[in-house]
């Protein structure tokens, strides 16, 4: 009775795999050719990245005059475009670290992505900082460096210093995180590697293991890892966005001095993450061939976060909204009502449309179960969640107090290079690493095999093979004892 399964749950592996064919369908993503769709998108994503670097050089040759920005708007694209990677950067880890210490089942077909997600994420991140900075070789300067470089007194009550430690601490751990996860994945690729005699697989793969050997002392310490690092990670997630959030609560700016921004850039993090990696586990799900292990009962799992997560943002703005009211200042509400009804009211419009109203889509379970409904759905979050970090900054900061220094940002085609830019970037990152690494966790699916199976479900939702198979082991188990009794039997009778 152990093994039934509820009939509401539908299978999460499907093809009727066995523990074999989930070995070689993982493998074949590493060791087989790349089909067309891979190659299609990740000639987009390489012609845009090449677009992308010849931009960020010719911002550093020329300097940020080359950008939109001006004397009222200092902040504009860049910074936008800073939070809104951290924000994606923001998911990964936590959906792998807290789906793992609740131990969700569903977990296994995403977290590897996910966790690849983040990282290369927060690289994209940090390259806005570092061009900003106008000499990107200066950037040591925000470390806390002793003073033989000079007069670098590191201002430690600055958010934008702990932005520096808050981030490279949450990349390490993830960093740590996902490769402890490829372990046995690599080990499995090195085996292989070798029953075939391909040397330079084995010699890769080799490396890359640690010479993982399988055994139960192996699993056992990377099982009591993972859990640690997990643990690291989930509060890491809440400490980074905590802290971007302080570089705008920490100035006088009206729109930006409210206490309500960490949780609430917290809650627009995750919100726009968990659509970034339903994108891109949609788009994996094709371009990989892993339609057997990415099904709609994960999507629909992510889309019911997405709704929670869009319903907690949509609150938040209407928070704001009372608070700027209430406060009976009329800097603070002149703020939000020229962000919603002054020259940028288009840019408000797609935030509000974007990040309440179509979330909301997903109460409809035909919606909601609908990979191509959910794709566009999961694009337009990722839209408005652009649109939120740019009303938040430029709207805030283009009409100063004086009207004297009113003026608007209009965006250059190098601001619009450098988005473009990273976006191709983190694509082709990405596409790499489905190439080089094992882009499902095989040994934790093999582990969920025969409670979410398709082959182990019946009609009506239960695991009737799985009885079937638990029956067979007691029977075998009763023949054994049954037979070692007659054993014992001729032995005292001899």
């Amino acid at each position: 009775m152990s093994n039934i399964i509820s009939h509401i749950r539908e299978p999460l592996i499907l093809g009727d795999r066995t523990v074999h064919d989930i070995t070689e369908d993982v493998a074949r993503s590493v060791e087989g050719k790349a089909n067309k769709w891979w190659w299609f998108v990740f000639i987009i994503a390489a012609c845009t990245a090449t677009w992308g670097v010849g931009c960020i050089l010719y911002t550093i040759g020329v300097g940020i005059g080359s950008w939109g920005v001006n004397k009222t708007v200092g902040w504009a694209w860049d910074i936008t475009n800073f939070v809104w990677w951290i924000g994606i950067g923001h998911a990964g880890t936590l959906i792998s670290a807290v789906l793992l210490l609740f131990r969700q089942r569903w977990r296994m077909a995403i977290n590897r992505s996910a966790e690849a997600m983040t990282i290369f994420a927060v690289l994209m991140a940090a390259l806005f900082p570092l061009i900003h900075m106008g000499r990107p070789w200066l950037a040591y300067y925000s470390l806390p460096l002793p003073n033989q470089f000079g007069s670098l007194w590191v201002n430690f009550n600055s958010p934008l210093i702990w932005d520096v430690f808050a981030i490279s601490t949450y990349l390490t751990v993830s960093i740590v995180f996902w490769y402890l996860g490829l372990i046995p994945d690599f080990a499995t690729i090195r085996d292989r590697a070798r029953v075939r005699g391909n040397k330079m697989y084995d010699k890769v793969y080799s490396l890359l293991s640690f010479g993982w050997s399988g055994r139960a002392r192996d699993w056992s310490r990377f099982e009591e890892v993972s859990l640690v690092l997990a643990g690291l990670a989930t509060p890491l997630v809440f400490s980074v966005h905590s802290i971007v959030s302080m570089d705008f609560a920490a100035g006088i700016v009206p729109g930006w001095h409210t206490t309500i921004f960490p949780p609430y850039f917290v809650l627009g993090a995750l919100f726009s993450g968990f659509a970034m990696v339903l994108t891109l586990t949609l788009i994996m799900r094709k371009v990989m061939s892993l339609e057997n292990y990415i099904t709609i009962k994960h999507v629909e799992s992510m889309n019911f976060i997405v709704m929670l997560t869009g319903s907690l943002v949509g609150t938040a703005y209407i928070t704001e909204l009372f608070m700027s009211w209430y406060s009976g200042v009329e800097y603070e509400q002149y703020a939000f009502i020229n962000r919603a009804t002054g020259p940028y009211w288009w840019a408000y419009t797609i935030m509000m449309t974007c990040n309440v109203v179509t979330p909301q889509l997903f109460w409809f379970k035909r919606i909601r179960n609908s990979f191509v409904a959910s794709f566009i759905i999961a694009l337009f979050v990722n839209i408005g969640m652009w649109f939120e970090r740019f009303v938040i900054i430029v709207t805030s900061i283009h009409r100063d107090y004086l009207p004297s220094s009113w003026t608007m940002f209009h965006p250059t085609f190098i601001d619009i290079g450098l988005f473009i830019g990273t976006l191709g970037i983190f694509f082709t990152l990405f596409l790499l690493f489905a190439r080089v690494f094992p882009v499902i966790a095989q040994s934790e699916t093999k582990s969920i095999l025969k409670q979410v199976g398709s082959q182990y479900y019946n009609n009506n939702g239960i695991a009737e093979k799985a009885n079937n198979t638990a029956e067979n082991e007691d029977l075998e188990e009763d023949q054994t004892e049954s037979e070692n009794d007659s054993d014992e039997t001729k032995t005292e009778d001899e």
